[in-house]
């Protein structure tokens, strides 16, 4: 070991460069740099995650009042996978983004699943491809779940940080109670029969990895760092045997 890193020590110049070049990697690991336009913008790697549930009822018939009656509760089953669905339309969706304040476009809204449609379509926003798992930090997404059993809906989000996560969470809430008072003023509805929202506690969001910025930061440069040091140690040997062997030639003609 000792004697590899005074080989390093007379291939300074090599070092250096292998630095200069671990510490450059290192900070695009992390921030995406642009030369035209000049800037630097972090990246996305953090992953933060966030989940609140909704029951949906009426206000003469409560789940407790539901209790024996099993048709009342799969109508209202019923009823839940069609407002998941709508909470997955677009122009739901689109105020669900502009009430939590993320990026419209990069909001993916995974409607609710059933037996009858047990994954996305082909050609759905929200089908899964490979390449999902490059691109999976650096966007949101709320995947609507419901209960096979009671009218329950789960919704879970997920966002590079924990604020927009929660936001968009609590969001899809406000949004689907706001659509279904203006649906109801709309169809002149009366109060007894109209669908509530009860959500069981308000969302708050956790980040997942916290603290990858700094381990992929540092692996990138330790990576980096020692492939320069192995590669001029290479190229000095390289340099070094043609250099021996030119002086061979050179003896072996005299």
């Amino acid at each position: 070991m000792g004697i590899r890193i005074r080989k390093l020590w007379h291939l300074k110049a090599g070092v250096i460069a292998s630095l200069a070049l671990a510490l450059l990697v290192a900070a695009w690991s992390v921030q995406k740099i642009s030369l035209f336009p000049p800037g630097v913008e972090p990246r996305s790697l953090e992953m933060a995650t966030a989940v609140t549930h909704v029951i949906i009822d009426t206000p003469e018939s409560t789940m407790i009042d539901l209790r024996q009656d099993t048709y009342a509760v799969d109508g209202l089953t019923n009823r839940a996978v069609l407002l998941g669905n709508v909470i997955a339309s677009s122009g739901v969706a689109e105020k669900i983004a502009q009430r939590a304040r993320v990026p419209a476009g990069l909001l993916r809204i995974q409607a609710p699943l059933t037996r009858a449609q047990s994954s996305p379509p082909v050609d759905s926003q929200n089908a899964r491809h490979t390449s999902d798992i490059f691109k999976s930090a650096d966007q949101y997404r709320l995947n609507i779940k419901v209960n096979a059993t009671v009218p329950m809906i789960d919704i879970y989000a997920q966002s590079p940080d924990a604020r927009s996560a929660a936001a968009m969470a609590n969001a899809a809430v406000d949004e689907l109670r706001a659509y279904l008072g203006d649906l109801a003023a709309t169809q002149n509805t009366p109060g007894k029969v109209q669908l509530r929202v009860v959500q069981l506690g308000r969302a708050t969001g956790i980040v997942l990895n916290d603290g990858v910025k700094w381990q992929v930061a540092a692996l990138a440069f330790l990576v980096t760092f020692l492939a320069g040091c192995a590669t001029t140690t290479f190229v000095a040997r390289v340099n070094s045997g043609w250099r021996m062997a030119v002086l061979s030639e050179r003896t072996a003609g005299a």
